[in-house]
């Protein structure tokens, strides 16, 4: 089970399957209340999670060790999250999950530009078929055919 805890594709299949769940979740809990409220009540929820995460394995660090640099690129990460999620509730709110998820998952594609763009990533011929291959699906869920 260690190995398995270890391994990044195990958390990356853990964040999809919670992803999935949080627009499920989101579209029956946004009837009734202001999509930009119904982000608030989230972010509470997380950061008193996160901070029971913390408390229990015992995770926390002096602010001071985080480096100038950390703290910028964590604020602006911050910052496009909680964008990102104002974003995605007014469009929960706006139409089906079943609609807006996919759109949403255009993230992929979007990184992966950005990570060649910034970040000097490269990816092959093959990957970067993948990648439109899952805007076109993403594309594709969206329409009413």
């Amino acid at each position: 089970m260690k190995p398995l805890l270890l391994s990044w594709q195990f958390w990356a299949i853990g964040s999809a399957v919670f992803a999935a769940l949080t627009a499920i979740f989101a579209k029956v809990g946004i009837e009734g209340v202001g999509s930009d409220f119904a982000t608030f009540i989230r972010t509470l929820v997380i950061l008193v999670s996160i901070a029971f995460i913390l408390q229990v394995t015992g995770g926390w660090q002096a602010p001071s060790t985080v480096s100038p640099k950390s703290w910028l690129f964590l604020v602006l990460s911050g910052l496009a999250t909680g964008a990102s999620w104002l974003c995605y509730f007014r469009a929960l709110k706006l139409a089906d999950a079943s609609r807006v998820a996919p759109v949403d998952k255009l993230s992929v594609v979007l990184v992966a530009a950005f990570a060649a763009i910034f970040l000097g990533e490269r990816l092959s011929l093959a990957h970067w078929l993948a990648v439109c291959m899952i805007a076109a699906g993403a594309i594709m869920l969206t329409l009413r055919i």
